[in-house]
């Protein structure tokens, strides 16, 4: 078996790979590099000329090969790296009639726990999605708590803004659901510890992303100085990074993204490596049905894995063209036992795919016309 094709399709702002071996068999992946989908397009066509010809089921092998085929590296490499990997696990549970999870070592579970990505908003608001959310069956859910306008405060007003967000939706849902809080790195390390400390007495799952991520260091020191659970990793890309987080911070919850981490390959040894520092995983993913199959079968894989985050973007009615999607049952997904990854593109229904990220990019500015703490 041969690989024939490799299509690079822009799919409702995503970026998707089709790749089709002579036996006729088709693998579909996708890259979790939203920000910039043509630069990985790019990236794709320049692995075309290598990839045509091979053997698919020598997954590590190309893996390296295109990592390594050029002199650079970063989330626009390991983002088209994760959606070829991704489709060549495909390929090869397609070819072997089995789910990815068990060529990736069987399950450790036989259903996966979800955390709902639930809107946020002001203290009343975030009780009553909090209560809906409770309501479905799910037993975490994550929000930002943090305020329109945040750049602009001063730190006691900050503190409190979040204080009453959180408190509201602990309110909500009792000792029942796990609260996550989401910074989407929009603090200061000067801002993030008090915060941090202040929202503590709400016994919160963790603490994700409370500061920019230009710095693993920083981000490891933030971890060793508060004294609740702190997550990291949605845009780190490598082994490397990830070990280097571990090994300055300490245990910590990891958040790799099988669409940017290196696909399944990679995203298995991400794992492994926080396992060894006790250190759980909670895989990141909110851009639809693809991406939360494929890190179906690696939670369902690996024996630390915590929660998995899910974005109702999976139940929109134009997530019909991902034929085979999981179906949420309350606050768990089901492990499928269908081969391969278990989903298809229905090339035909692509146009009516809703975009995941809209909107122009805003960054936001502080009163004083300076660039603030982005996403």
């Amino acid at each position: 078996m041969k690989i024939a094709d490799v299509e690079s399709l822009q799919v409702g702002g995503g970026e998707f790979v089709r790749i089709t071996t002579d036996s006729g068999i088709v693998g579909l992946g996708q890259s979790a590099c939203w920000a910039y989908p043509g630069a990985v397009h790019e990236v794709i066509q320049a692995f075309k000329s290598y990839l045509i010809g091979q053997d698919p089921m020598r997954i590590e092998h190309h893996w390296q090969y295109l990592y390594r085929m050029g002199p650079f590296r970063g989330s626009v490499l390991s983002g088209a790296v994760s959606a070829v990997d991704i489709a060549l696990w495909d390929i090869k549970g397609q070819h072997l009639n089995a789910p990815i999870w068990d060529l990736l070592g069987g399950k450790c579970r036989d259903k996966i726990r979800l955390h709902l990505l639930m809107a946020g908003g002001r203290p009343e608001e975030v009780h009553a999605h909090a209560t809906a959310a409770a309501g479905e069956g799910f037993t975490a859910i994550k929000f930002d708590p943090v305020p329109p306008g945040y750049q602009d405060l001063t730190l006691s007003a900050l503190v409190g803004e979040v204080v009453e967000r959180v408190a509201a939706a602990r309110e909500a849902v009792g000792k029942d659901v796990d609260l996550i809080l989401e910074i989407h790195r929009k603090l200061t390390p000067l801002q993030a510890i008090p915060v941090a400390e202040a929202v503590k007495q709400f016994h919160p799952l963790f603490f994700e992303d409370p500061i920019q991520i230009d710095s693993i260091q920083s981000q490891a020191e933030i971890a060793r100085r508060v004294t609740i659970g702190v997550a990291n990793g949605e845009r780190m890309h490598t082994i490397w990074e990830f070990r280097e987080l571990l090994a300055a911070g300490g245990t910590q919850f990891v958040r790799p993204d099988v669409g940017l981490a290196g696909g399944l390959t990679h995203c298995k040894k991400i794992a492994a490596i926080a396992e060894s520092y006790h250190a759980a995983v909670v895989t990141h993913n909110f851009l639809g049905p693809v991406l939360t199959a494929a890190s179906v079968h690696l939670d369902a894989s690996i024996p630390n894995f915590l929660v998995q985050e899910y974005s109702k973007v999976d139940e929109r009615p134009t997530s019909a063209a991902f034929v085979g999607t999981p179906r949420r049952e309350g606050g768990y997904l089901p492990v499928s036992d269908a081969p391969g990854l278990g989903i298809r593109l229905d090339v035909e229904k692509v146009a009516s795919v809703e975009p995941v990220i809209q909107g122009d990019r805003n960054v936001p500015l502080r009163a004083d016309g300076s660039v603030a703490y982005s996403v």
